[in-house]
């Protein structure tokens, strides 16, 4: 049987590859897409691991894509969700102050929300904080009422639906083991696939998240940053404890990491989560302490922008390790916030990792990162807001695609 070549092969079928191969599928509903995805499901890493959160768009740099595709992204996926009947809702968030020393980060953050154009942000002080958050305690907040919640999942979900309609492939169980460029009437593109299957295409779009700096290299390419992955762990408070938390109730964060803190967040499904904490994991795929890969560590220690990022934040990330085995500490963390919650009050819930770029200069890469040849563009940095933005993402990464190669 011959083999079919396609047009765009997207290599991860998160939401930001499933998005990307939907908003290729509506400009040129004529290519031939193939979305290969190792695991037998999509949406099974940082989409289906993440808290559910549609973010405003306050925390990002004016004039940076995060800030772009955060506020654009809102607004195509509260569409998407009522065209397709996906619950979400506009709970609120409140970012609260809790000791002098945040007071001036919190005006800058709330300066920042306005130049982003995040409608309806007010500062308020500890009386109106109350009304919203009763047992919430902080000197002052920045009131966010926009902020909404979803499950990414489904979101994820009904795109690989829709991609099936039309008539894209998407393939699980294809992890991908290598890339080679060969001569076929033109250069294509040989896909190996774990299971000995090949695929062939004439370009590629790698959406691989945590691996998409190992599929860059696949190519013979030399990004000029690394995935190192962090594990953010989560606690579930009691039900008989979730009168303690109306909305979204987070810190005003450190600007040194493009981490917020551990904060309290309703879910759509009528949960509270507390968390996350932001840990090194000794795997790509470290969903727990015991999770080890030898190959990952080695290739992270051998990176020298590991290095500089290690020396200099070493205390901190002691810290966060302390956190992780300590349940009290991290209680303690969430007191600050609501100063009733208990350790009676939560269990252990699951956790997720981060695929978080890091230049060759120890420097933590806080926007989206690309890198582009002839025949592939790679998606190299797409953390947080990356699910809120990922409609806005797709359509930004098909009109770089069809700029650089189609």
């Amino acid at each position: 049987m011959a083999t079919t070549t396609y047009d765009v092969a997207i290599v991860g079928a998160g939401i930001v590859g499933l998005a990307t191969a939907y908003a290729l599928s509506q400009r040129w509903p004529a290519l031939r897409l193939v979305v290969l995805e190792k695991e037998d499901e999509v949406a099974c890493h940082q989409t289906g691991h993440n808290s559910g959160v549609i973010h405003s768009g306050i925390y990002y740099k004016p004039g940076s894509l995060k800030a772009r595709l955060c506020l654009e992204g809102v607004r195509k996926l509260e569409a998407f969700c009522d065209a397709y009947g996906i619950p979400y809702c506009r709970i609120g968030k409140v970012i609260v102050a809790t000791c002098e020393e945040a007071l001036s980060r919190l005006d800058d953050l709330f300066e920042r929300g306005v130049a982003n154009g995040v409608p309806g942000l007010r500062k308020i002080g500890p009386e109106a904080l109350r009304e919203i958050e009763p047992y919430a305690a902080g000197l002052r907040a920045i009131h966010s009422p926009n902020t909404g919640i979803v499950d990414y999942t489904q979101v994820a979900y009904k795109l690989c639906a829709l991609l099936h309609a039309r008539g894209v492939v998407v393939r699980t169980t294809s992890q991908v083991t290598a890339v080679r460029t060969v001569s076929q009437g033109g250069d294509h593109l040989r896909i190996s696939i774990a299971n000995g299957d090949e695929v062939v295409a004439r370009r590629l779009i790698n959406c691989a998240g945590l691996h998409s700096d190992a599929v860059a290299r696949m190519m013979g390419l030399q990004p000029d940053v690394r995935i190192v992955p962090f594990r953010g762990e989560y606690y579930f408070v009691k039900e008989s404890r979730h009168y303690l938390v109306r909305g979204l109730i987070y810190p005003v964060p450190d600007p040194a990491f493009p981490f917020l803190g551990v904060h309290f967040t309703r879910t759509i499904h009528g949960e509270v989560e507390a968390g996350p904490n932001a840990v090194f994991a000794f795997a790509r795929e470290g969903y727990s302490m015991g999770r080890v890969n030898l190959d990952d560590l080695a290739g992270v220690f051998a990176f020298s922008g590991f290095r500089k990022v290690a020396r200099k934040w070493w205390r901190t990330g002691a810290f966060e390790i302390y956190r992780s085995l300590s349940k009290s500490a991290f209680v303690k963390s969430l007191q600050a916030l609501v100063p009733e919650i208990t350790g009676d009050d939560v269990v252990r819930g699951g956790a997720g990792v981060r695929a978080q770029a890091i230049s060759a200069d120890g420097q933590l890469v806080d926007d989206f990162h690309f890198m582009e040849t002839p025949q592939s563009l790679h998606v190299l940095n797409a953390p947080s807001p990356a699910a809120t933005a990922s409609l806005a993402i797709g359509e930004y990464i098909a009109a770089r695609a069809e700029s650089t190669f189609l």
